[in-house]
């Protein structure tokens, strides 16, 4: 379990299976890099096929995330939010979301650049929250359904 800020800024423990190494938190940055050292072979195959996010089905469950919603960020990187991007914020966080469709290659895109974080804080994280912030203005059921099919089609190609 990771901690992850939430709805109002809630810190929360986010579900998931293991898939780096016990004291990857110690070795590296918060966000996963190319071909990470700090994940283990069996964590690759998980996150290739997102199964290490079902257990988030239990903070579903919890009320403390939906299925569709801005993924919920580390604190670390939501301590660096402007006032506008503070916004997302008063969004349940969820599964799975329109950035994380535009991004589901974000590790290896972080793998091609000279500063992965920097380069993770200046254009990757800005335009996730702007995308989570415009889907918001017109959320509906019809809306998370379709986001939801999208998702399953990603995964399945």
């Amino acid at each position: 379990m990771q901690n992850r800020v939430g709805k109002d800024g809630v810190c929360f423990k986010i579900w998931k299976f293991r898939t780096m190494t016990v004291d990857a938190e110690q070795k590296g940055t918060a966000i996963t890099i190319g071909e990470d050292r700090r994940i283990t072979k069996v964590g690759r195959w998980l996150r290739s096929t997102k199964i290490d996010e079902l257990p988030q089905l239990i903070n579903v469950v919890l009320g403390e995330m939906s299925l569709v919603g801005p993924r919920p960020e580390v604190p670390k990187y939501v301590a660096m939010y402007t006032p506008e991007q503070r916004r997302v914020l008063l969004l349940t966080p969820g599964i799975t979301d329109v950035a994380s469709l535009k991004y589901r290659d974000e590790n290896a895109v972080l793998g091609q650049v000279e500063n992965p974080e920097e380069y993770y804080i200046s254009m990757i994280m800005p335009d996730k929250i702007s995308l989570n912030l415009k889907y918001a203005e017109s959320a509906s059921a019809w809306s998370d359904f379709k986001v939801i099919l999208m998702t399953v089609g990603v995964l399945a190609f």
